[in-house]
């Protein structure tokens, strides 16, 4: 009678109810699952149930939440990544990135990738010009490569990009705006100085014409991000650097709808006046200039188990 009754309990506790849902879900897991997938669904399920369960949705609501999932996915294409820009709007990417890259104190932060990087851009001279389309206030940016304990980094690679002054990358105007208008790989000289052309970068709004921009919309937000030139630096023996670098005179420095904003990456934007100074870089005068260094923290990455 004893053995029924042990077996007809441990029979019960599989079944669903509500009070344990999450635990009779994430029972149901194989014993042969990865440990680390077996972690992050435990942990997804137990915290969708809890929040299921204080929502309390209809089944209206729900339906709503799998018709807008279904159509974010619809929204890819070859160069738009739609869950890219939910998991950015609802600030999850910056989580991600901030947990993946804690560096040592006066190592450049990181920020979000963002969805309009390319690969294999043209490569420059230090000095070249990038922007193509001739839209915008010229401006100089100029630096230096150095490690955190401020030793010159030779050789280091600079990829940057940005949108022009009508706010669209290259990529969103085929056949608009000319092919890698605004970006550009560049190297880091024998001291680390590194050198380019480009236009004052200005705010712009996010891709808002899908289910992403619609969520903005009825959340009562912008899709607005503060005005940035996107770097990525790398070096062989440190870690990469995945960031932005923001002007100080931008409205939206405080709301950025992705919440790319650090104000460690707040540079200094001065408007030039001089004349001889515009000649020397090959400008006319008023033209803009920042001087922004890039610190390199050693590579330091540990293994980490897989999904």
């Amino acid at each position: 009678m004893q053995q029924a009754t042990s077996s007809t309990s441990q029979s019960t506790s599989a079944y669903f109810e509500e009070e344990r849902s999450a635990d009779v879900v994430n029972a149901r897991m194989g014993d042969a699952v990865s440990p680390r997938l077996k972690q992050v669904m435990s942990v997804l399920v137990k915290h969708l149930h809890a929040a299921v369960k204080e929502i309390e949705p209809t089944h209206d609501e729900w339906f709503a939440a799998i018709r807008f999932l279904t159509e974010t996915g619809q929204m890819c294409n070859e160069w738009r990544q739609e869950y890219i820009l939910l998991s950015d709007i609802l600030g999850v990417s910056m989580l991600v990135d901030a947990i993946n890259h804690r560096r040592p104190n006066g190592a450049t932060p990181n920020t979000i990738l963002g969805p309009f990087y390319v690969a294999d851009a043209p490569q420059y001279d230090n000095g070249a010009n990038i922007c193509l389309d001739g839209k915008g206030e010229p401006l100089v940016v100029c630096g230096r490569v150095t490690d955190i304990a401020g030793k010159p980094i030779p050789n280091a690679k600079l990829e940057v990009w940005q949108t022009n002054d009508d706010g669209f990358y290259d990529v969103q105007q085929k056949g608009i705006q000319p092919d890698s208008n605004l970006r550009g790989v560049f190297t880091s000289d024998g001291e680390g100085y590194y050198s380019f052309k480009s236009v004052k970068p200005r705010h712009y709004p996010i891709p808002a014409d899908g289910p992403v921009g619609k969520l903005l919309g009825a959340m009562g937000r912008h899709p607005n991000r503060a005005a940035h030139l996107h770097f990525i630096v790398t070096a062989p023996g440190y870690d990469a650097v995945i960031t932005h670098i923001f002007t100080p005179d931008c409205p939206y420095l405080p709301e950025d709808a992705v919440f790319g904003v650090k104000r460690e990456l707040i540079a200094d934007f001065k408007q030039v006046n001089d004349m001889d100074a515009a000649q020397t870089v090959g400008l006319e005068a008023p033209f803009w200039s920042v001087t922004w260094d890039f610190t390199l923290a050693p590579s330091s990455k540990p293994p980490r188990a897989t999904l």
